[in-house]
């Protein structure tokens, strides 16, 4: 059977383009990321800044954001030393996300993903300080003097976001490397609880401080809290699927759709049914995906004629009926759609996350998972 690691999500994503890709891993960018440039530039040109200054102000940024690229890469090329793909980086005008497709089990090795980004900020920074050196750059002045050179600039931004990461807190590498430390002496699960106990009360302090001093400080609180809360509730997902298989909770009753079938068939069978998602089979190998936006993407072009094959997407994540499902979870696509399952490289499912919810139900009595 085809490896299922080597199969990568379709490209498409909403609101997301995809610009290249690096070590073999995607690279996107989201649209608000387009909108921030656009924005940087118009106010330069709002507080009457010629041409160059507004260009070297998107110089910044998006020298900026190659330094986020490769902290994630850093994350990424460690991951993949373990066995773990990297479906994505995005980049977001907060940030950058890789998302690999689980984290390490051993304390060891997720120590090691998590610091991995940190230690790329900190090669940098320190790369960036000898050749100022070198060239003389600080000769006539102090050359760790913050503000001034382009080169500078860049050389704080690596020190300030190597060490913002580096808080004990979800979702910065600072918490996942604490609950790996952690992990070293307790269960998963107990480092995961005590990390996300000592995310919170980091959570309270820096809201305060927030609410007396700047205000800035108490969004981060928030968003640290609810980070903390999600990291949780993800560990008592993996806790309560530990030793499932995707066939567990993969579909099995479905309907398939030949390349041929014309498109207003298609949407007929999503209007009438229950299915959102049809397998495109011919010759008993799938060949694509007909997902619910692919043939509303196809019926707004208005072309007469067109098939299934003409909107599939032929790439999508896979994996055997055997697999592991905790480790599979990682592969479902964040808008829903569902993940092809195989044996001897014939369909024998669907793995979606409705039907993921349903065993989590089951297997937890109907309750609803515990929040911390």
């Amino acid at each position: 059977m085809k490896d299922p690691n080597s199969t990568e999500p379709r490209p498409e994503r909403r609101w997301a383009w995809r610009v290249g890709s690096i070590a073999g891993i995607s690279l996107y960018i989201h649209a608000t990321f387009v909108l921030l440039l656009v924005w940087i530039a118009m106010s330069h040109f709002g507080a009457g800044h010629d041409l160059v200054v507004a260009l070297q102000g998107l110089l910044l940024v998006v020298s900026v954001f190659a330094i986020v690229v490769l902290h994630e890469l850093g994350h990424a090329l460690v991951a993949r030393r373990f066995g773990i793909p990297t479906r994505d980086i995005t980049l977001y005008p907060i940030g950058g996300i890789a998302r690999l497709e689980r984290m390490p089990e051993k304390p060891s090795q997720e120590l090691l993903v998590a610091i991995a980004g940190p230690a790329v900020n900190a090669v940098l920074a320190l790369a960036i300080y000898i050749g100022l050196q070198l060239s003389g750059a600080g000769t006539t002045g102090n050359p760790l003097a913050i503000g001034g050179a382009f080169a500078l600039q860049l050389m704080w931004i690596n020190i300030s976001l190597g060490a913002f990461n580096l808080l004990p807190a979800f979702p910065m590498d600072g918490g996942r490397a604490l609950r790996a430390t952690l992990g070293f002496w307790m269960t998963r699960h107990r480092a995961t609880v005590s990390a996300v106990r000592i995310a919170r009360w980091l959570a309270v302090a820096m809201g305060i401080a927030g609410l007396l001093w700047n205000p800035m400080l108490a969004v981060i609180a928030m968003f640290v809290w609810i980070a903390a809360g999600q990291e949780l509730v993800a560990d008592q997902v993996k806790t309560v699927l530990r030793g499932a298989s995707v066939a567990d909770a993969m579909v099995t009753e479905l309907e398939t759709l030949a390349p041929d079938t014309g498109l207003g068939t298609a949407a007929s069978k999503l209007v009438t049914g229950f299915q959102h998602d049809f397998p495109v089979v011919e010759d008993d190998r799938v060949v694509g995906m007909l997902t619910h936006d692919d043939v509303l993407r196809g019926l707004h072009t208005h072309r007469p004629g067109l098939t299934v094959g003409d909107v599939m997407h032929r790439q999508y994540p896979i994996a055997g009926a055997d697999d592991d499902l905790e480790g599979t979870l990682g592969r479902l696509v964040p808008d829903g759609s569902p993940v092809v399952v195989l044996h001897d490289n014939r369909l024998v499912g669907l793995l979606d996350p409705e039907h993921v919810g349903a065993l989590l139900a089951i297997r937890t009595g109907g309750a609803m998972l515990p929040k911390y």
